[in-house]
């Protein structure tokens, strides 16, 4: 049941939400930026900014100061540093699930963050020591497992948050890996992709890791199950050794024949996981110090997002832009284009994070919004987006904001290549922004393409952790403007209830209750021979 939302007032409910919608139709929609820097020699240091561990240059945004100044006006009406510390304190801002919100507090390893009374801390310093020691416990099985010579392959077994997160931050981290340990990912409920990791691991040399808040995921518990079959088909004769478990449920987990186990809580969305047992699999890849430096680097963001006032705040001036440009320049997606090739999964886990927290129609009250929210987040890395999905970015008719990212220091040695990297980054961006005048069409580019750029110093447990909680709070902040609640996804659950309906009729045959489409499909889908 929901509890009582507090009444923070809603973007809309503003005079400055007014103010931002005259500001459009008299200068913003009219908003040129090549005009913009032709008049201003100033404007890339008035809108650019550090933050820990990342420098984000907005000025190729459509926004000036003046409508900037509004958008931080409707952040302070909206109460959105009270919204903030609620969150930070331990407030039940998941209204609908009556829960509190405090990731933060998997990286933090002292006092409470932000704005909390006496007995807010006190809360706070029970939980901070049941993260600890179960950071400790996990931290040290991982330590184990890296010196465990007979184990060259792990396989992590999950889904949504239990994968997306790890994985991403695993490829990303690739070049402070050890050697001789092999990361598989497993989270689709497609038996082709266990079957592919399978054929290429042996059982006396694998650890599965299944990852399953209530080890009741339906996809994560049909591979684990599997994956169990084959290991003991194929000689596997002691599971406790050869699997773990990321769960609450040590019961369940214990029945399944696994003995070592480590939880989390239920404050801790599945989007927000990576950094608690969920992040086992990074804590393998990279080791315990460089597992602390992940929560070291997200929790210098976190103390930025707490105290910084909100003109140098990043996270909130993202999150500003993102309003901007969703409910007034009406633009429905977003592309991310990481310029380093470790990142190419950083997409895919920043479509969960927004498009989950804030795909949202009605607003924490219940009411239904009159105004568009998440936009539809895609990307790839480049430069293999240039040869890709660039055209429309430059010659479409959609305008879409793209975020680049830039990585100052390359991992590698070889000549030249981080040099054309870096140009191209540089080259999109212009272009995006400058275009070409072409009398014949074909050729015109029509420029005025806003675009963001973030820049890390180097590509490192820290900087990727400042990124990710940078982008963890300014989905907090868009989400908080628009009064929607952030932390619940129960567009999630439909598909799978329905799909536990649908399943069993494979087998049956059954087709009443279904309609006509649903009902010709599965019997164009089934076959005699199906029975699981």
């Amino acid at each position: 049941m929901a509890t009582a939302a507090p009444v923070w007032p809603r973007c809309d409910e503003t005079p400055a939400w007014h103010q931002l919608q005259q500001a459009f139709a008299s200068s913003g929609r009219t908003f040129d930026l090549r005009a913009a820097f032709a008049s201003d020699a100033n404007r890339f240091q008035a809108f650019s900014q550090e933050a820990p561990h990342v420098f984000a240059d907005l000025s190729k945004n459509l926004v000036d100061a003046p409508t900037q100044s509004l958008l931080l006006a409707l952040a302070r009406q909206c109460a959105l540093e009270a919204q903030r510390d609620a969150m930070l304190s331990g407030a039940a801002v998941n209204n609908t699930e009556n829960r509190s919100v405090l990731h933060v507090l998997l990286r933090k390893q002292a006092a409470a963050p932000g704005n909390t009374s006496d007995a807010a801390i006190e809360n706070i310093a029970s939980k901070l020591s049941d993260v600890a020691a179960t950071r400790d416990a996990m931290l040290a099985y991982a330590q184990q497992v890296r010196a465990d010579a007979a184990i060259t392959d792990i396989v992590n077994i999950g889904i949504g948050g239990s994968d997306l997160g790890p994985q991403m931050a695993v490829l990303a981290l690739d070049g402070l890996a050890t050697p001789g340990r092999r990361l598989h990912f497993v989270s689709n409920v497609d038996g082709h992709e266990l079957a592919a990791v399978l054929a290429r691991v042996e059982p006396r040399s694998t650890l599965f890791l299944v990852a399953s808040k209530t080890f009741t995921t339906v996809e994560t518990m049909t591979n684990a199950r599997s994956a169990r079959d084959w290991f003991l088909a194929h000689g596997g004769t002691d599971v406790a050794r050869h699997f773990a478990a990321l769960t609450t449920n040590v019961q369940a987990a214990r029945d399944f024949g696994i003995s070592t186990t480590f939880g989390f809580w239920d404050w801790v969305g599945g989007r927000y996981s990576l950094w608690s047992a969920i992040g086992l699999p990074i804590a393998i890849a990279i080791g315990a110090q460089g597992f602390r430096e992940l929560l070291a680097g997200a929790q210098a963001m976190d103390e930025h997002f707490a105290s910084a006032p909100l003109e140098r705040n990043l996270p909130v001036r993202l999150a500003l832009l993102d309003v901007w440009y969703r409910n007034f320049h009406g633009f429905s997606s977003r592309s991310i284009a990481p310029y380093h090739s470790a990142l190419r999964r950083l997409p895919a886990y920043l479509q969960q994070l927004e498009m989950e927290s804030n795909g949202k129609r009605v607003d924490r009250h219940g009411r239904l919004l009159p105004f568009g929210t998440a936009p539809v987040l895609w990307g790839e890395p480049g430069t293999n987006g240039q040869h890709a999905y660039f055209q429309m970015l430059h010659q479409g008719t959609d305008v879409v904001p793209v975020e680049f990212i830039a990585v100052k220091q390359a991992a590698h040695k070889l000549a030249g290549h981080h040099t054309q990297l870096l140009a191209n980054v540089l080259a999109q961006a212009q272009a995006l922004m400058q275009g070409k005048a072409d009398a014949g069409g074909h050729k015109d580019f029509p420029g005025n393409r806003p675009s963001t750029m973030l820049v890390l110093e180097r590509l490192d447990a820290a900087s990727l952790g400042a990124l990710i909680a940078l982008q963890e709070h300014r989905v907090f902040c868009s989400g908080a403007l628009w009064g929607i609640n952030s932390f619940d996804q129960w567009g999630v659950e439909l598909g799978k209830v329905l799909a536990g309906d649908i399943a069993p009729r494979f087998a049956s045959g059954d087709l009443r209750g279904l309609d006509g489409s649903t009902a010709g499909l599965l019997q164009r889908l089934r076959s005699p021979d199906v029975t699981s």
